[in-house]
């Protein structure tokens, strides 16, 4: 069952500034993670995962977010991982989980590796930037292209999401020094030459299109739940947690001071502090919403159309920029006190806006696939781009 606890949660806003020093999640945050079992939410029950409602791992994320940005987005993208990884062949769950349930999954999904065929699966090189939370993980899940018989990419290009174990790859270090979600270590990683069993590997159109999870036979519905209701939510939802903690971190520091000075709000202040809780509070309302009606839906045995898998996506990106847009507003408004880097605020102002730099909340395919199908206009390559 899922632990996670008003303690767990003040421990983990003791532990934010800590990982931003570090660069990385420090090990006392990692232990507070794996005990609260949000990472295994997501996770099969047959191999020592809770295989919960997607919406109950959505709110712990943003539960955690909220007092830990990093954390929040170790937990959404790591944690992610592991519904995916339920879609693949039980030899490779046996291989990861099968003597530690609590292994950690890694990423990134770009394709910027060649994953060329050999006997028995591929011989898989590249370099992949932003693997989230990677130094605490024991496998990664990597996207790449199938390969031709000379090792550059076989045309037309084929995407692939493969999985390999830690001593295949290298983490290449003081690859990440940035400005924002400075705790997460999204180090590159680099693989050379490694052989990946072709049980280890689904086709990014199977992943998509619900193919790789009718194959797997799993029969819970979250398996069956469309990957862009998944993935693209995983990231908001950390997101979204960052603004939720910067309205709350604002509020109590105004309210502090009026308190201590005496001093009538300032109604300007109030405003755009209002505007920022509605912002939030819908964007939140409305990923829940979304995704509890397309479960509805996978359980009932219904097809969950692209047009409402392309509103859905609308409405996560629009969603995010908004909220993002909305605390702006309020950190402009915070006085300077808010600029120091220790400060909560700036952290949530940081990371919030670093997230969102994200490839999924890449608006202008998701836009015109949106309105492309409610036309009925939509190409297979825009649906494909807007990663519905």
């Amino acid at each position: 069952m899922l632990n996670l606890n008003e303690d767990m949660l003040t421990l983990l806003q003791e532990q934010a500034a800590e990982a931003e020093q570090l660069g990385k999640l420090p090990a006392s945050t990692v232990a507070l993670l794996k005990e609260s079992n949000v990472i295994r939410m997501l996770q099969p029950r047959e191999f020592g995962g809770l295989e919960t409602h997607p919406n109950d791992f959505l709110q712990a994320v943003m539960a955690i977010a909220a007092r830990n940005p990093s954390a929040g987005w170790i937990a959404g993208v790591v944690g992610v991982h592991n519904w995916e990884a339920g879609l693949n062949d039980d030899r490779l769950l046996h291989e990861i989980w099968g003597e530690r349930p609590d292994t950690w999954i890694a990423s990134p999904y770009s394709p910027m590796g060649v994953a060329t065929p050999v006997a028995g699966g591929y011989l898989l090189s590249g370099r992949w930037t932003f693997s989230s939370g990677t130094d605490h993980c024991q496998w990664l899940v990597l996207g790449a292209v199938l390969g031709d018989e000379h090792g550059k990419p076989a045309q037309p290009r084929q995407g692939m999401h493969v999985m390999l174990p830690r001593a295949d790859y290298e983490i290449l270090e003081d690859t990440w020094n940035v400005v924002g979600l400075q705790g997460t270590g999204s180090k590159d990683v680099r693989v050379s030459n490694a052989f990946i069993p072709a049980y280890r590997c689904l086709w990014t159109t199977a992943v998509m299109s619900g193919e790789a999870a009718a194959a797997s036979r799993r029969s819970g519905t979250l398996y069956h739940m469309p990957w862009s209701s998944l993935f693209p939510n995983a990231i908001t939802a950390a997101v979204l947690g960052m603004c939720q903690g910067l309205v709350a971190t604002a509020q109590r520091q105004i309210r502090e001071r009026i308190l201590q000075t005496k001093a009538a709000p300032e109604p300007f202040m109030l405003t755009v502090l209002g505007e920022a809780a509605s912002e939030v509070h819908a964007a939140q309302a409305a990923m829940l919403a979304n995704v509890a009606a397309t479960y509805a839906l996978v359980a009932d045995g219904a097809e969950v159309s692209l047009a409402r898998r392309a509103a859905n996506r609308a409405e996560q990106v629009r969603g995010a920029g908004r909220a993002v847009r909305a605390i702006n507003e309020v950190f402009c408004r915070c006085g300077g006190g808010a600029l120091h880097t220790s400060s909560p605020l700036h952290r949530f102002w940081r990371d919030a806006n670093a997230g969102l730099t994200h490839a999924t909340f890449t608006s202008q395919s998701v836009y015109q696939v949106h309105a492309a199908l409610a036309m009925g206009l939509a190409s297979d390559e825009q649906i494909q781009q807007a990663l519905i």
